[in-house]
């Protein structure tokens, strides 16, 4: 997730940003879309899911398109797919909320949880526990049958966390693989600046990537090379670990770019850019990222605009080979449905659906 830490720094991701589009040839797109229940009945193939590479990417359904299930959201993020439920789970970051929609019937149950700690991403783990990176106690916690709450991090070697961002279970040893990038670590929910950063324009501690033990419960820092580590993700094998950056929104020497690393047991090694979250000619952020059974990488990505602004998909050796456009910034997705085929993208305000020829290449 990406929310810049005051009102300053805000307008400055959002100014730059806008400079970039200035800067160059505007990127087509279906501005004038409409969607919802309102919506006119959509023409297939859907305009708006662009092969780049039709040879690669074979994902795209002939006669599926792009539907708004929901609206009204804060800011959206983090989404989950609980597979015994049969339900997806997502925050609203400043409605301090999580919330709830069936498979079934796309029924939406607001207040799934609430206060949420105002957390961010949400995972679960092979027992079908929720597990939530919360950014106003700054840490992880564990949602038990029971009803009971078990913080299972909330510092690491260097000190308490910044503001837990995203994460993943490693099914082999029930690890839980997290980013702290800092994003909402400097503000309360009130618009605020915290008072233990009243002073300073970066996080408390280096941004980094944390693995907590599944037996243990011991926590390491694995990799703090990204600028700002946020979504991240297993390949299908689990021999790599994929890490958006998105440190250009504090960092001007940062590049919007998506890392690999090769998983070796608990630890990481050889850091490398895997692709570039640059497209004809425009930058954004990528932000939460998850892999489908190809090994192909779907990437959450905005702040650009039109034509850009949606989900990025990059084959396994970095070259973009789709794009699916929405009419707002994608801040995650993930995979769900009985057959695991149904993205799920939560973008801004709202939640979008899509079948897809492809199924999640994990079960969360």
């Amino acid at each position: 997730m990406l929310i810049a830490s005051s009102a300053a720094s805000r307008r400055r991701v959002l100014g730059g940003l806008a400079g970039a589009l200035a800067a160059g040839a505007a990127i087509p797109a279906n501005a004038q879309r409409v969607y919802g229940q309102d919506a006119p009945p959509a023409r297939y193939p859907d305009a708006d899911i662009v092969a780049l590479d039709k040879k690669r990417f074979t994902a795209p359904l002939g006669n599926s398109t792009i539907k708004r299930l929901y609206t009204g959201l804060g800011w959206a993020e983090g989404p989950a797919w609980h597979a015994t439920g049969r339900f997806w789970v997502w925050s609203d970051i400043p409605n301090d909320e999580c919330l709830r929609m069936n498979e079934e019937d796309h029924s939406v149950h607001r207040r799934f949880r609430s206060p949420s700690g105002f957390s961010n991403g949400n995972t679960f783990d092979r027992e079908g526990r929720q597990i939530a990176f919360r950014h106003f106690y700054r840490d992880v916690v564990r949602y038990e049958p029971d009803g009971r709450m078990t913080v299972l991090a909330a510092r690491g070697p260097d000190g308490a966390f910044n503001a837990p961002n995203d994460g993943v279970v490693h099914p082999a040893d029930g690890s839980i693989w997290f980013t702290d990038p800092g994003y909402g670590a400097l503000m309360n929910y009130e618009g605020q600046r915290a008072p233990e950063a009243a002073n300073s324009p970066r996080p408390f501690i280096k941004e980094a990537i944390y693995r907590i033990d599944g037996q243990t419960g011991q926590v390491t820092k694995i990799a703090d090379q990204p600028f700002k580590p946020n979504g991240l993700c297993f390949s299908p094998d689990y021999k790599r670990l994929y890490v958006a950056d998105s440190g250009s929104s504090h960092y001007p020497e940062a590049k919007n770019i998506i890392w690999a690393f090769d998983v070796d047991g608990q630890k990481v090694s050889n850091p490398r850019t895997f692709c570039s979250m640059e497209f004809e000619g425009k930058s954004g952020f990528g932000d939460g990222v998850r892999c489908d059974e190809s090994g192909n990488l779907w990437v959450g990505a905005g702040w650009v605009g039109d034509g850009y602004d949606g989900v990025h998909v990059f084959a396994p050796d970095g070259g973009r080979i789709g794009l699916i456009k929405l009419p707002e910034i994608c801040a995650n997705l993930c995979f769900g449905g009985a057959r695991r085929n149904q993205l799920l993208m939560t973008a801004s305000q709202s939640i979008y659906l899509l079948p897809v020829e492809t199924r999640g290449a994990h079960f969360c």
